[in-house]
């Protein structure tokens, strides 16, 4: 819609992928948007995440493709290893991922964020270092205070802060509720790339335990990754970095392959970034003037490779479903045209935590069986 007059004023927090994303469309639909992040600026760099299906045409409609296609990681080889490092099997990552060659993207974390922010920064208001403190909605509007000290008032606000939305934990309650546990825990950081790996990742498993190192060029460092099957999340350790190294340091105590390299470069690294695996389920994803969206409404988790690809198509949709409708209708719009495909991407977790992390002798064995016959493709 163009709105000459009054262009209602709503307010994003988060500024990864949904954040910047729906900023974007709001705009173009006549919504003076702001942006607030608590990180200084935007993260660079970061692990690589895929852009598959319909999100390509997002981002296509958005510009920025070109831009994203020359930032594409070329990833050529995925090789499996046994416990004593010795090789299961190497293959084309499509092989197992089931992307499509030429079409598919896979970027790092940063390209796209640094992407989307270039798309709108001149369009939209960006408030770094600054975050929601709280939020009052009333029948005119959502009032706003933030933890620099200012308050505004929004026609609507929008969460897109996140696995752990803050958003959404004022306005639904706690985590616990929406949380679904997948039965993994994992971590990913930055190390020296001392065996030369160039475009690849090379991924050793034992029944319940896997740690990788990828790739991404010919870069001096790789992405270290380590992932671990524990019946419950380990509450002690979320939020505290030496009872992680601890934990890791344990149950990789005597693995074999670069395991001991992996388990030392920890130890210095200062990147480390650990979760559980889990997912965020809910039953609405907006309250009054509030909608959450992206990983803040449904994380699907790592293991499906569509969280970027959900966050876009999200964003999108949300935005479309507003060009014309009040806020009411806009959000129950937005629902109605994403939750069956959010519900069916969730609902395939476990494809690719049976390729990725089989949890028991035998699973791990039929997995080694099932890349042996597509390698030998």
């Amino acid at each position: 819609m163009t709105r000459t007059t009054h262009r209602p004023e709503v307010l994003v927090s988060g500024a990864s992928i949904a954040g910047p994303a729906l900023a974007f469309w709001l705009n173009r639909h006549g919504y003076a948007v702001t942006v607030v992040e608590k990180a200084g600026a935007l993260r660079s760099g970061g692990y690589p995440i895929d852009v598959r299906g319909t999100a390509l045409d997002v981002v296509e409609k958005m510009g920025i493709l070109p831009r994203l296609r020359d930032a594409h990681i070329d990833l050529r080889r995925l090789t499996f290893l046994h416990a004593d490092g010795s090789e299961v099997a190497s293959l084309h990552p499509h092989a197992v991922t089931g992307g499509a060659t030429g079409r598919d993207l896979e970027i790092r974390r940063g390209d796209l964020t640094d992407a989307l922010y270039t798309a709108v920064r001149d369009d939209v208001e960006f408030l770094f270092n600054d975050s929601v403190d709280t939020l009052d909605q009333s029948g005119r509007g959502v009032d706003v205070t933030f933890r620099g000290g200012d308050s505004r008032t929004f026609d609507m606000v929008f969460g897109a802060d996140g696995m752990h939305s803050r958003t959404r934990e004022m306005l639904f309650g706690p985590e616990e509720q929406f949380h679904r546990y997948l039965g993994h825990c994992f971590a990913v950081f930055t190390m020296r790339n001392a065996l030369g790996l160039s475009h690849e990742t090379v991924m050793w498993n034992t029944p319940g335990r896997a740690a990788a190192l990828y790739a991404v060029g010919d870069d001096d460092e790789v992405h270290a990754f380590l992932n671990f099957a524990r019946p419950d999340p380990p509450h002690d350790a979320l939020g505290n970095p030496d009872a992680q190294r601890t934990l890791l340091a344990k149950v990789f105590a005597d693995a074999g392959w670069e395991v001991p390299g992996i388990l030392a470069a920890l130890r210095d690294a200062d990147d480390v970034f650990f979760d559980a695996v889990s997912q965020i389920r809910m039953p609405r994803w907006s309250s009054g003037r509030v909608a959450l969206l992206g990983d803040a409404a449904h994380a699907p988790s790592f293991l499906t490779g569509q969280g970027t690809s959900l966050a876009l198509i999200g964003a999108h949709n949300l935005a479309a479903s507003l060009a014309d409708r009040d806020h009411t209708a806009g959000f129950a719009a937005y629902e109605r045209g994403t939750r069956d495909f959010v519900t069916r991407t969730q609902d395939r977790v476990g494809e690719g935590g049976g390729t990725l992390f089989p949890t028991t002798a035998r699973a791990l064995e039929q997995r080694n069986e099932r890349l042996r016959g597509l390698s030998a493709r």
